[in-house]
């Protein structure tokens, strides 16, 4: 996931000569005026900044938000104890300044690409407490005037619903979630604080695991605003995938699990994979899936937003972790609309609140 300077020199001097994308912000169906007009509050992408002329104009087109999609890790910004390295997710708040876009912020506490002093420090409970809050503390009072949201817990469940082997739940118990929460509304300023995880689209025991975090936290009197459903999809089985999107309703009432517990809910990391390579009949089965992803948002008044995990197939995460599979998202490899693109818009087109 590269972007030499050679490609983007070449970009720039294609995109003189013809552009396939709408003026910036002017476009009546563009993705965020069209959640916007459904009463939805943002239209997101997973962005990692690569001097793209043509990412800058679909994101100026069709986003006003994104997720950092590495830059405020642990690993990125505390490689080491104390030691706090903000150059490169200084850049992403510059950029959404810039442009201003809302910044998902992603993510505080995070069993993976967290670095070993942190997973293999052997801290006992109340050290590992003290770095969890001195870490909390330090990111978000830096991006307190960036963050509209910020994934305060991510991936903390088995595929059964139960919790996942950490550092901090070995160490801490389940009561890391409510502490972890805990720390972060003492430094939140404006920002809402979310619950984030994969595989809750299906609405089963992964679900209910979600809605009991929702519980357990709300019994320790501590504020959770909303429930991230990541929604890595699969418009076929796959090596990877052993089920497809969900039909609707099934998508609607995962949504209604834990937003009828009183909190937000959003899709967070929305990409659709199938077996490459992609056929016309393959890339509407895929714009059909996109359609019932959305059209489940629109229909939960509760689901205030949705991000997509990229913009162009050309930088999508998934044919380097899945083998053989691919072709996720809205816009193909040489930064043209998909059927999915269409197939996603006019899902959110459906309803208006």
């Amino acid at each position: 996931m590269r972007f030499s300077n050679v490609l983007a020199s070449l970009a720039i001097a294609n995109s003189a000569l013809a552009s396939p994308f709408p003026p910036p912000n002017d476009s009546p169906d563009s993705l965020y005026k069209s959640m916007l007009a459904a009463g939805k509050q943002f239209m997101g992408t997973a962005l990692t900044l690569r001097n793209s002329s043509e990412e800058d104009a679909i994101i100026k087109s069709d986003f006003n938000g994104f997720t950092p999609e590495n830059a405020m890790k642990w690993e990125s910004t505390e490689p080491s104890r104390n030691n706090f390295t903000f150059n490169d997710a200084d850049r992403y708040a510059a950029y959404a300044k810039q442009n201003k876009l809302q910044v998902h912020c992603h993510t505080l506490v995070w069993h993976s690409q967290l670095p070993l002093w942190v997973s293999n420090g052997g801290f006992d409970n109340q050290t590992l407490i003290g770095i969890m809050e001195n870490h909390i503390k330090t990111l978000m009072t830096r991006y307190k005037s960036v963050c509209t949201r910020w994934d305060v817990v991510n991936e903390a469940l088995n595929e059964d619903g139960t919790y996942r082997p950490s550092v901090f739940y070995n160490t801490i118990g389940e009561a890391f979630l409510p502490i972890a929460f805990r720390l972060a509304n003492k430094y939140r300023g404006k920002a809402e604080l979310f619950y984030n995880d994969y595989n809750l689209e299906y609405n089963q025991n992964k679900t209910a695991g979600a809605a009991r975090i929702v519980e357990l936290i709300k019994s320790y009197g501590v504020r959770i605003d909303g429930v991230g459903y990541q929604a890595h999809l699969a418009s076929e089985i796959t090596p990877t995938a052993s089920s497809v999107t969900p039909d609707q309703a099934t998508l609607e009432a995962a949504l209604r699990h834990t937003a009828d517990l009183g909190v937000k809910v959003a899709y967070t990391e929305i990409d659709v994979r199938m077996n490459t390579l992609a056929t016309p009949e393959k890339l509407q089965v895929q714009a059909d899936a996109f359609e019932r992803v959305a059209k489940s948002c629109i229909a939960v008044k509760k689901c205030i937003g949705m991000t997509v995990w990229g913009i162009s197939d050309k930088y999508s995460w998934i044919p380097g972790v899945f083998t053989g599979e691919g072709a996720a998202l809205l816009w193909d490899e040489n930064y043209q609309k998909k059927p999915a693109y269409f197939g996603f818009l006019k899902g959110i087109k459906s309803k208006r609140h």
